[in-house]
């Protein structure tokens, strides 16, 4: 069952139509078409079944009702033109780190504007999973502007109830909820957690061989860099666990670089292993403009 924002609604109105004035603005038709290309018309719809007539496709031959008829039937489908889109997004506690001026939260609400937009310029229904170790929220697909802000809405300030992540129970759930197969894109910083990074890759594989799934990995330098600002105390958002680390010495620099690095380059190969497309969006990068191409890859490639 859907759980309420806490906070004020006015305030909560007003940021989600500004974050959708932006959104709107910058998914231009460009961007709505590539989307169209890649995503849409992926199922066909039963219609009827009818007696074949010489030139039609022996592929399409109903074999069981001609056996019962004693003459051959063919069936006939017409193209499913409307497309499900649901955007799970990342909330664990991580996701409320930001170097710069927002936060991964809050760079993973613009990219769930962004896709919620080109949903509904396409014409298509569009639902929302909030997830950290656990479902926290579960928004059903529809359609209309209203609903779209109503996903924005809650990216941005629904408060998550653990701050601890994990993919295989929210992946799970995401897949039983949908029925038909549907586009998904999990917005995340795909820091694995306690499950570790092979868990959180086969959980997207089960659910990519199900529906069509994409991630958008959200990076800030700051994961990556640390700044010659002398002694400070780092707190891991998830486990609340802090530790003193002297950012003066190079050694230590160096040493938190490497690491970043490799658990960058652990996270790419394991989602690569499993099949996923990925879209990686530095926290500075503008959000259309690389979806755009992330789509016009995926066309091209297929």
């Amino acid at each position: 069952m859907d759980r309420p924002v806490q906070t004020n609604p006015q305030e909560t109105l007003r940021r989600a139509q500004r974050v959708e004035i932006v959104a709107t603005r910058m998914v231009n038709d460009a961007m709505v078409g590539a989307y169209l290309s890649r995503f849409k018309g992926r199922g066909t719809d039963f219609e009827e079944l009818r007696e074949y007539v010489p030139g039609d496709d022996v592929r399409a031959m109903d074999w069981n009702v001609t056996a019962r008829m004693g003459k051959p039937f063919i069936r006939l489908h017409r193209e499913e033109r409307e497309l499900t889109m649901v955007i799970a997004l990342d909330v664990s506690g991580s996701a409320s780190f930001g170097s710069g001026e927002a936060t991964l939260r809050e760079r993973a609400a613009e990219v769930a504007a962004c896709l919620a937009v080109s949903a509904l310029k396409a014409g298509d229904k569009v639902g929302l999973l909030l997830f950290s170790d656990q479902e926290e929220l579960w928004v059903s697909p529809k359609k209309g502007r209203r609903h779209v802000l109503r996903i924005i809405r809650d990216a941005l300030e629904f408060t998550a109830v653990s701050r601890r992540t994990s993919f295989t129970r929210p992946m799970r759930r995401l897949g039983r909820a949908l029925r038909r197969r549907s586009m998904v894109f999990v917005v995340s910083d795909f820091l694995p957690g306690a499950e570790g990074g092979e868990a959180m890759a086969a959980a997207l594989g089960e659910l990519n061989a199900r529906h069509d799934t994409a991630c958008v990995q959200l990076v800030d330098e700051r994961e990556r860099i640390l700044p010659d600002v002398g002694v400070i105390a780092l707190e891991d958002a998830e486990t609340g666990e802090i530790r003193e680390v002297d950012t003066g010495s190079a050694v230590t620099r160096q040493r938190f670089a490497d690491t970043a690095e490799a658990r960058l380059a652990d996270t790419a190969a394991g989602l690569a292993r499993a099949g996923m497309d990925v879209a990686r969006l530095e926290a500075a990068a503008a959000v259309a403009p690389a979806l755009s191409r992330f789509f016009e890859r995926r066309r091209r490639r297929r």
